[in-house]
């Protein structure tokens, strides 16, 4: 590979570290907020839904724009959308009479940001003249388990030291982050992920591939396996671990980020020695039994360890699932990452959606929630078979299985 081109892959795992931060940074002043500006929580708890469904938004609008403006513009849009929203929130609350408002403001440009960035990241990536882009493409999303501990870590230390009164100089801190990123996005090469004078597929073009739509599962099932159970790691770390609440948010989803970080890393290490299909079914069996832990052994103790089993087995899914795609046809351009994004932020929001539904029907008993949830893992299984006979029925390599029967 180039050498300039690592460059190009160390801005993109920064990328992930300004996503990790645009999603965990703000859910830790929620209490700052209410006592500051004197918002009620149940109000201010629609800022992640908010941030969250506005990503979503963006992840289907990008398709219509990113390739007319190019990669590199789209780039560096999303990191100012970061930055002037971490700034707007130390500033626009006090500006606005009601100051909700102004977080409102603050939390769409960032989350237009956050969106982009999810769009933009992995086929800046994949387009790289990388040997191996399954292991690069692992590695990268192991940037923002790291990013997402990075946040917790340092702003937890921050406001131990300097009181959480001054949350608005950590907002500035971090916001230094996408900036520098952004000047590093106007130097770095940027390859294309089409060969010249060709165009990536449309919605429509998609849509009508058989294979596509099982890759869309599979994604939807990714995002549901981890978050159905990390929005659930701090209860059972106080609860398994019998500790306060404080160290029950950091135990809990700071070892569930290690592990599932751990995993991506791991196989962006050795990832050439590795079948990824296997690696998939390893995890996505690991998963099942994880799940199982959870919702069938009484111990909260084995309950905790299965939560941190799940953080380790989901990490390839995400990024894996990524890696088929681009393998099965290098035609699918920004349209399919978009598309893939917008399933796995589908199933972010579906997975614990599901679980707190079927436990609220069963008399708001968590652990039958979590029987359910065992579907998501057991159905990305399935679609990896299915991927797995695709090949074999037809002979052919990876790149062509999106041929429609």
């Amino acid at each position: 590979m180039d050498k300039s081109y690592n460059k190009t892959l160390y801005a993109c795992f920064i990328g992930y570290i300004v996503q990790a931060i645009v999603n965990n940074f703000v859910p830790l002043l929620f209490l700052a907020f209410h006592n500051s500006y004197g918002i009620p929580m149940t109000q201010i708890t629609l800022l992640i839904t908010f941030n969250f469904g506005l990503q979503l938004l963006v992840d289907i609008l990008s398709v219509t724009f990113i390739d007319r403006i190019g990669y590199r513009a789209s780039m560096v849009i999303a990191h100012i959308c970061a930055v002037m929203g971490f700034v707007f929130l130390t500033i626009l609350p006090d500006r606005f009479k009601n100051a909700f408002t102004g977080l409102m403001i603050a939390v769409a440009v960032y989350a237009v940001g956050g969106g982009l960035l999810e769009v933009l990241v992995s086929p800046v990536v994949e387009a790289c003249p990388t040997k191996n882009k399954e292991k690069a493409m692992s590695l990268l999303h192991s940037f923002y388990c790291w990013g997402h501990m990075a946040v917790v870590v340092v702003s937890t230390a921050f406001f131990h030291l300097f009181g959480i009164e001054n949350w608005k100089i950590m907002a500035c801190i971090w916001a230094v982050i996408p900036f520098a990123n952004m000047i590093l996005f106007t130097k770095v090469p940027i390859a294309s992920l089409m060969n010249e004078g060709e165009k990536g597929m449309t919605i429509g073009q998609l849509f009508r591939k058989k294979i596509f739509w099982v890759l869309m599962i599979m994604m939807v099932c990714a995002g549901a396996s981890e978050q159905a159970v990390s929005q659930w790691a701090s209860v059972f770390a106080e609860t398994g671990l019998h500790v306060s609440k404080t160290i029950g948010d950091l135990a809990g989803p700071m070892l569930f980020a290690f592990l599932m970080g751990s995993a991506r890393a791991f196989y962006g290490k050795y990832g050439e020695r590795i079948d990824l299909d296997q690696f998939m079914i390893a995890s996505s069996i690991l998963c099942v039994i994880a799940y199982l832990c959870i919702s069938l052994v009484p111990s909260p103790v084995v309950g905790f360890i299965g939560c941190a089993l799940c953080g380790l087995s989901v990490g390839i899914m995400w990024p894996g699932v990524f890696s088929k795609a681009a393998v099965s046809d290098t035609k699918g351009g920004t349209a399919m990452f978009a598309l893939l994004a917008l399933a796995g932020d589908v199933g972010c929001a579906g997975g614990p959606t599901v679980v707190g539904m079927v436990s609220g029907a069963l008399g708001n008993n968590l652990k039958m929630g979590f029987l359910a949830g065992v579907l998501f893992p057991i159905l990305l299984l399935t679609g990896i078979y299915l991927c797995r006979i695709w090949d074999r029925k037809r002979n052919l390599p990876a790149s062509n299985v999106w041929e429609q029967e």
